[in-house]
C-alpha cells in the first residue's frame, strides 16, 4: 500500500512504518509531506493545550476573587495543578512562552466564558481584560484577594 494511502487508513500502522523506515535510513520510502504535516500539528497541540490550560487556571483565578465565600480546596488543586502543567510545558518547550503573550486576550475571554458559566454569573460580572499579569497566572503563590 502506498505510504499516502496508508496515512488516510490506518494512521498508527503509518506512524509505526515511518518510523522503522526512518530508523533503518530508508529516507526515499518516507511520506514526506504527510511527516511535516504531522511535525507541525504536534506543535499546534501543544499550544493548543497550553491555552487550554491557561484558561482553566484564569478561570479559576477569577472564581477565587469572584466567589471567596465558594472557595474550595478543589479550587486551590485545579490553580496548582494547571501551573504544573504549564511550568511542564514550557520546561520542555520554552519557546511556548511567546504564545503566552500572543494568546493573551484570547485566553482571557475564554477564561471568561469559563467562569461565568461555572458560577451562574454574567461575563459582565467580570473585568474586560485581565486583571493579572502573565508573572502573577503562573506564580505559584499568587491568589487574588
Amino acid at each position: 500500500m502506498p505510504e499516502a494511502e496508508l496515512y488516510d487508513r490506518d494512521f498508527l500502522a503509518w506512524t509505526r512504518t515511518t518510523a522503522t523506515r526512518l530508523r533503518h535510513g530508508r529516507f526515499r520510502e518516507i511520506d514526506i509531506e504527510h511527516v511535516a504535516e504531522e511535525i507541525e500539528d504536534m506543535g499546534k497541540r501543544d499550544v493548543d493545550e497550553l491555552c487550554s490550560r491557561t484558561e482553566v487556571l484564569i478561570a479559576h483565578l477569577l472564581k477565587w476573587k469572584q466567589q471567596p465565600r465558594k472557595r474550595s480546596n478543589s479550587w486551590r488543586a485545579t490553580i496548582v495543578t494547571q501551573r504544573l502543567e504549564i511550568r511542564r510545558l514550557l520546561r520542555r518547550s520554552p519557546s511556548l512562552r511567546r504564545h503566552l503573550r500572543i494568546e493573551e486576550a484570547a485566553n482571557y475571554q475564554g477564561a471568561v466564558k469559563r467562569a461565568a458559566a461555572e458560577t451562574g454569573l454574567s461575563k459582565e460580572a467580570f473585568p474586560s481584560v485581565s486583571p493579572y499579569s502573565i508573572e502573577q497566572i503562573l506564580d505559584e503563590e499568587f491568589l487574588p484577594n
